[in-house]
């Protein structure tokens, strides 16, 4: 098992802050450390991290990142990556599990360094896989035993992906959607959602399930239509680099109606990197580019909505 300064799997970058300059590891290559070499399109990546941002006046936390999970091309400890996020005005950040190991990860994470808080659940996806090898009870067990740390705040990655997981899988995912719940619930940790392609079903098990106090759509990816009801129920709406794309009209029509002490912001690093660096490896560094945009979007002084967005940060996982 990796320890969180060499973890199995971290963010790497050629560099340009100045926390992604470690030398690379002995023996590696962009081959064997890059998550993909590729885009969506089949385009070649630009592996180099992006430039820093300037500082934002107010600290705004990242409220999930992955930062166990590999990109780029040099080593970077999850102190380095924090250090580069404190220098712009990200203060902490919520670490986020998708499976047992990283959820695992996650937990050490936090216990390790104070400007991390932890996330633990089974992705939707693997969900679907385990339940194939008669794994997911045990797995769910283990994210409800990982639950009762103190520095764990959310349930999550949890929900429905309609998009990786096909019909034959979608029961198991929502049993085990059902399940996260329950354990939220029972250990008053915040729901963290992930859903794709399945708004209408994440909010029919939600309506249907007696609920925790906090419910989060991760890198949330609906309409005005569901944003509206969020705002009805009083989920949380967090929004990504994704409301920065150029062809995302409905996700800056969501935030226009969002009700503001229900918005938040993450980076869901190292992927969904703001534009214009789409495509490159992301880090909770890069959060000031999302919170500028998003401002922008409202009419918003900028450091009364840093303010905002940091107190609903707070309300919903409380203080590092």
């Amino acid at each position: 098992m990796a320890t969180v300064d060499n973890p199995a799997r971290t963010p790497r970058d050629q560099g340009v802050p100045h926390a992604y300059l470690p030398a690379p590891e002995a023996g590696a290559s962009a081959d064997n450390l890059v998550r993909s070499k590729q885009d969506d399109s089949g385009q070649k990546r630009n592996l180099a991290y992006p430039p820093a941002p300037l500082p934002l006046p107010f600290g705004v936390p990242d409220n999930h990142t992955h930062l166990d999970f590999r990109d780029g091309v040099v080593s970077v400890s999850v102190a380095q990556a924090l250090d580069a996020a404190n220098a712009v005005g990200v203060p902490g950040v919520i670490q986020v599990g998708c499976d047992v190991e990283s959820s695992e990860f996650a937990v050490r994470a936090a216990a390790e360094d104070p400007r991390v808080l932890a996330a633990v659940a089974i992705h939707p996806n693997d969900a679907a896989r385990l339940a194939e090898t008669g794994d997911l009870e045990a797995a769910v067990n283990r994210i409800e035993e990982l639950a009762a740390h103190e520095r764990v705040r959310a349930i999550g990655e949890t929900g429905l992906d309609y998009f990786r997981t096909k019909e034959p899988g979608r029961p198991a995912q929502e049993r085990s959607f059902r399940e996260h719940i329950r354990i939220a619930r029972e250990h008053s940790k915040a729901l963290q959602i992930h859903d794709r392609d399945a708004h209408l079903d994440v909010v029919r098990v939600l309506k249907d399930e007696q609920l925790p106090e906090r419910v989060v759509f991760h890198c949330f990816s609906g309409d005005a239509q569901l944003a509206e009801i969020c705002n009805e129920n009083g989920w949380h709406l967090s929004f990504s680099g994704t409301v920065t794309f150029k062809n995302s009209h409905d996700l800056r029509a969501a935030l226009m109606v969002a009700r503001p002490e229900l918005v938040m912001v993450e980076t869901d690093a190292p992927f969904l990197t703001p534009h214009p660096y789409r495509g490159r490896p992301n880090a909770s560094y890069l959060i000031p580019q999302t919170v500028r945009f998003m401002a922008e979007t409202k009419g918003a002084d900028l450091e009364e909505y840093c303010r905002t967005l940091a107190a609903n940060t707070r309300r919903v996982y409380g203080a590092f």
